[in-house]
């Protein structure tokens, strides 16, 4: 058979020798560019735009749908879309780094008790996100030495952990591990250098994360979790070695404690979370909901413990949003409405280029109070101005409103299946980075939070990373969090009547 000829293909002013016919967003990912591509190469969100010079294949159909004329007269194609049939130069748009929420706001007294660490010399928590990558650096006399985050970069393979897991059902499991393994590597060796430390003295590391991530990072087989009854095929809350998760700038005898998972779809962050903020005690009814693309909640009423997760879908992560990303430079963060006009903010006081899931929050609770948009979610205008050139189209209403709704749905249900109303709760705990950023006021204003709640919500921070962190800096921590994820009743809602009802409900805007 005849060997597929060589081409050069150069990105980004680097120049790689790669078979004719290689698809673009093949190229990235071998380069470990950190470009996102939110539906994972299916040409569905049109995000991964590159400048092309050279010889290309033809524009698609789907790609069309994405681009306009000017769009590639200029040269612009999706990476998802194009492959290089000769030698060609690709040029990536910068895309500003999010801001990863690394505050674990540990309780103050917690160095005073007679915690012992799990480690010797140096412990690392790490927090698997589905979007984000965080992890601390510490010391035996409890001093936090360095803090860092990244974007997770299983990112090029999908912003959700289904298109994820279809990914790894593809043959990329292994893909899939090593991009995580090599985040979490070359955070170890940011941490190190901040501290002036060898990677080498790190002996021990607590990692939290969701089931899929960690079913990823392990590369377990996510068979099980794709199809019902959604059986995981492990739920970890044990101790490996480094080296058998690729830790290879650990010494060989490093331990790594995997958080437990409760279930599927109910993870060991969700259970970090828990022991982070003390949930699982006292008589008051709690909750707690932690707001991401899977978004998962607990319920603590009469000293026992209820869970559940459901698909929100990335909207809120600026993923499926024309004009979506993350929070970074030139992102809308925060829209207020001032004698009727829309006021944006952006970070970095730039010129706005996108909006990510804070300003997506407020803008839906702008359009509502302006009447720019009714109980359904009509928008009089599509799309709608935030900040120039950034708007809302019709169909990011529709995503909102999918993940507000899920979210909601979830909480209503959750009370619901042990009889508890709002009036009840003393509390509602919001985790997470995105909760980190968000108006609780207007969160309540859209639906994604109860209003009769919101002035009960305490805002948590990076609880999953706060929560492995009190593993890693006390031992008895860990047969405690193992107790909980063994203790807590999961609530099915795919095949909860009053979900979907709830869920249906939930889609429309109170006006």
């Amino acid at each position: 058979m005849e060997r597929m000829r060589q081409i050069k293909i150069t990105l980004d002013g680097k120049t790689y020798r790669m078979p004719q016919g290689t698809k673009l967003s093949q190229l990235l990912t071998h380069a470990d560019s950190h470009m996102s591509m939110p539906c994972g190469g299916k040409g569905n969100c049109g995000k991964c735009r590159v400048t092309v010079v050279g010889n290309v294949s033809a524009p698609t159909v789907t790609e069309m749908r994405h681009l306009l004329p000017e769009d590639l007269q200029k040269g612009i194609r999706l990476a998802c879309m194009t492959h290089a049939l000769g030698d060609c130069v690709v040029t990536t748009t910068p895309q500003g780094e999010g801001q990863i929420c690394v505050d674990t706001n540990l309780p103050e007294n917690l160095s005073q008790t007679l915690a012992i660490p799990v480690f010797d010399k140096y412990g690392v928590a790490v927090d698997i996100g589905t979007t984000t990558l965080a992890a601390c650096l510490y010391d035996r006399e409890w001093v936090q030495l360095a803090v860092t985050g990244c974007p997770n970069p299983q990112g090029v393979w999908g912003a959700d952990v289904v298109t994820r897991m279809e990914n790894a059902m593809d043959g990329r499991d292994r893909d899939l591990a090593d991009l995580v393994r090599r985040g979490v590597t070359q955070m170890l060796i940011d941490l190190a250098s901040h501290a002036g430390i060898p990677v080498s003295d790190i002996d021990h590391m607590v990692i939290t994360g969701n089931t899929v991530m960690l079913h990823l990072l392990t590369q377990t087989s996510v068979e099980p979790l794709t199809h019902a009854p959604f059986v995981a095929e492990d739920l970890f809350g044990r101790w490996v070695a480094g080296v058998t998760l690729g830790l290879d700038l650990l010494p060989p005898q490093a331990q790594v404690y995997l958080m437990p998972c409760v279930s599927a779809f109910v993870g060991g962050d969700l259970v970090a979370a828990l022991e982070a903020c003390d949930f699982c005690y006292g008589q008051e009814t709690k909750l707690l909901v932690d707001i991401g693309t899977n978004g998962e909640m607990a319920l603590w009423h009469k000293e026992k413990l209820y869970v559940c997760s459901t698909a929100a879908g990335p909207a809120f992560e600026g993923a499926g949003i024309a004009m979506g990303m993350a929070g970074g430079e030139g992102a809308v963060d925060h829209v207020s409405l001032c004698n009727g006009v829309l006021t944006p903010h952006v970070i970095g006081d730039v010129p706005p280029v996108g909006i990510c899931g804070s300003g997506i929050v407020d803008s839906v609770a702008c359009f509502l109070d302006a009447e720019l948009m009714d109980e359904t979610g009509y928008l009089e205008d599509d799309p709608t101005p935030v900040a120039c050139p950034v708007s809302l189209t019709q169909a990011d209403i529709r995503a909102v409103q999918l993940a507000k709704s899920a979210i909601g749905a979830g909480l209503d249900t959750l009370m619901h299946s042990v009889d508890v109303t709002a009036d009840q709760v003393s509390k509602l705990y919001v985790a997470g980075g995105f909760g980190s950023y968000l108006n609780v006021h207007n969160a309540g204003r859209i639906g994604l939070l109860p209003h009769k709640l919101t002035s009960r919500v305490e805002v948590l921070g990076n609880a999953a990373l706060a929560g492995a962190t009190m593993l890693l800096m006390d031992r008895a921590g860990i047969p405690h969090a193992e107790g909980i994820a063994k203790s807590a009743q999961v609530v099915d809602l795919a095949t909860n009547a009053y979900f979907a009802e709830a869920f249906m409900q939930g889609m429309m805007f109170e006006i």
